[in-house]
């Protein structure tokens, strides 16, 4: 048994690692938004996008898998050039906002907790700036090891905190059945929007890139088979989608009202303290810290990992080098842009709004889902490039709804 278990934790780690970098402040106060407003309609549309979110981290582990090499070197080497810049410009800036929403809540939850004798801003700013060099000082001693164990405590401390939450407040289990089995939504414009935006939403962007780095540190020499990665990414997306479900229950349970934003958050945890005392609501207020702080330390350790091969890779494109660097964290590149995320996104702390900076980050990743479903579409069905790999019909059928699904976002955001 011992055995056992200790191969499933070895298996299936990089997987809890997906989850946790995906479940962030945004997806936690979106599934609030839906319980606290919907009740438990909603629960079928996290159920979808988490599967939907599978697709998209299969396709791209499917690439690595046929190919040897990770889906961002694929596109940089053998697209035209244009793609590699829009993604470079958009990487730079999507990297800088997504670092000043998590250091903006990382230092609500702080300065909520143990509020400091200055102005709001200012202490969000400090608490969200301490942790933030704090995870980028752990990565720089420790690397993927120690991210991998905070990573697992974490994500079992928010797990156990939420869930538990949720199966003590839940209203109704015959109809968290059936909201999950029978999908149903108001028709109006902006249930329509809201619904698209929580699907779009659960388990990352940007992130889910990461994935192959993260593979290649937990096996440096070989590939891993693509069943176990089938199971590793199962795994965690079953994980996110029961969070988000979780938080949902949690928000119908309570009903905190018609609240807004992080103002949601504290709202469920004032009602679950009239439920389940002092205890409920501290607990549920270290289960949210939880979740955004280990979507920080994912982003922390993982995003450098996608520029340094980027701009390694777009070097090698131009004929600035010709023999790749075997290990990313040897190049400066990563370190500088660890660097990048931990301190200059401080400002976004002490002059944005956190709704806001929420908005802005969710309107920015409705520019990059789209590219990155058309490019899984267009990449993986070339057999020459990926051979028996080559997508089925159902995976194909998938992708076009991810397709469909996020381009709808993305005009949505713009024009809204």
């Amino acid at each position: 048994m011992a055995k056992l278990l200790s191969r499933l934790n070895e298996r299936l780690s990089v997987g809890i690692l997906v989850a946790a970098t995906g479940v962030g402040a945004g997806d936690i106060v979106l599934a609030a938004i839906a319980g606290g407003n919907y009740g438990l309609l909603l629960l079928w549309a996290i159920v979808l996008g988490a599967i939907l979110k599978y697709v998209l981290n299969l396709g791209l582990a499917k690439w690595d898998v046929a190919t040897g090499t990770t889906f961002l070197q694929g596109w940089v080497q053998r697209l035209p050039k244009a793609v590699s810049v829009y993604f470079g410009a958009y990487l730079v800036f999507w990297a800088f906002l997504v670092a000043g929403t998590l250091i903006t809540f990382n230092g609500l939850v702080a300065n909520t907790v143990f509020p400091l004798p200055v102005s709001n801003a200012y202490g969000i700013a400090i608490w969200g700036g301490l942790q933030s060099v704090l995870v980028a000082g752990l990565i720089y001693k420790g690397g993927f090891s120690l991210v991998e164990t905070l990573m697992k405590f974490f994500i079992g401390l928010m797990f156990v905190i939420i869930v538990v939450s949720a199966v003590i407040v839940c209203p109704s289990w015959s109809e968290v059945l059936r909201s999950i089995l029978v999908p149903r939504m108001e028709t109006d414009l902006a249930s329509l929007q809201f619904v698209a935006g929580l699907v779009g939403g659960v388990g990352g962007t940007l992130t889910i890139l990461c994935y192959s780095y993260w593979l290649r540190e937990k096996q440096s020499e070989g590939t891993i088979p693509l069943t176990e990665v089938k199971q590793d990414l199962g795994v965690a997306y079953v994980l996110t989608a029961v969070f988000g479900m979780s938080v949902m229950i949690i928000a119908a349970g309570v009903d905190p009202g018609d609240l807004k934003g992080y103002k949601m958050v504290i709202g469920i945890a004032d009602e679950l303290e009239s439920i389940l005392g002092q205890f409920g609501r501290w607990a549920f207020i270290l289960g949210f810290w939880g979740a955004v702080f280990t979507s920080m330390v994912g982003v922390w350790n993982g995003v450098p990992y996608l520029f340094a091969d980027f701009l390694q890779q777009y070097r090698m494109r131009i004929g600035k080098q010709t023999v790749p660097t075997q290990k990313l964290t040897e190049l400066p590149a990563y370190w500088w842009f660890l660097a990048y995320l931990a301190v200059p996104p401080i400002l976004i702390a002490v002059f944005g709004k956190p709704i806001w900076i929420a908005l802005a980050y969710a309107v920015s990743g409705a520019f990059f889902m789209p590219f990155l479903a058309a490019l899984i579409l267009y990449m993986n069905n070339k057999r020459g490039w990926v051979g028996e790999l080559k997508n089925g019909w159902v995976t194909n059928g998938l992708l076009v709804v991810c397709l469909l699904l996020f381009l709808g976002l993305f005009v949505g955001k713009v024009l809204g």
